[in-house]
């Protein structure tokens, strides 16, 4: 099946797995966020999904990992949740910032070695999440000086990053 595999995760590029990366590659502006779909075959549904940082499993940091169970877990910024009904299981990184960008992992925890997917993370420059007046205005109980102090910071950090 041409699969191999190292004392910390089985990978395989081609034939049948039974884990998928919906896309292999993602992007997401700076202050932003991007959203990760894994699938994965029916007979893996209680088991862990985890999402891990790092080019090689031996320096791989897993930054969030559900509990076998459909309720959604919680990171530094990260978050992971399982439809073991769909058999996809979606992480969601939030407030991206330029150093995201790297390698990671959306893996299966089993007995023996894990299984294992590479999705490749990059910051899009040309894009850039600034919130908008009715974005802010939506925070309901602020003034409206509030609303435009949001807004000019908003303004302040696009115009600082946008001159690096």
């Amino acid at each position: 099946m041409g699969c191999g595999g190292d004392r910390h995760v089985d990978l395989c590029f081609s034939g049948s797995y039974p884990l998928m990366a919906v896309s292999n590659a993602v992007s997401g502006p700076v202050r932003g966020s991007l959203t990760v779909q894994c699938r994965y075959e029916p007979g893996w549904e209680t088991y862990k999904k985890w999402w891990c940082r790092g080019a090689n499993w031996e320096n791989c940091r897993i930054l969030v990992k559900t509990n076998g169970s459909g309720e959604k877990a919680k990171g530094n910024q990260v978050s992971i949740q399982d439809n073991q009904k769909m058999h996809t299981f979606t992480v969601t990184m939030e407030e991206l910032r330029w150093n995201n960008a790297d390698t990671y992992w959306c893996g299966i925890e089993k007995s023996g070695t894990d299984l294992g997917v590479k999705v490749k993370v990059t910051i899009d420059p040309g894009k850039m999440a600034i919130p908008t007046l009715c974005s802010i205005s939506s925070v309901r109980g602020k003034g409206i000086a509030s609303i435009v102090k949001a807004l000019f910071k908003s303004i302040k950090y696009f115009l600082s990053v946008s001159m690096r």
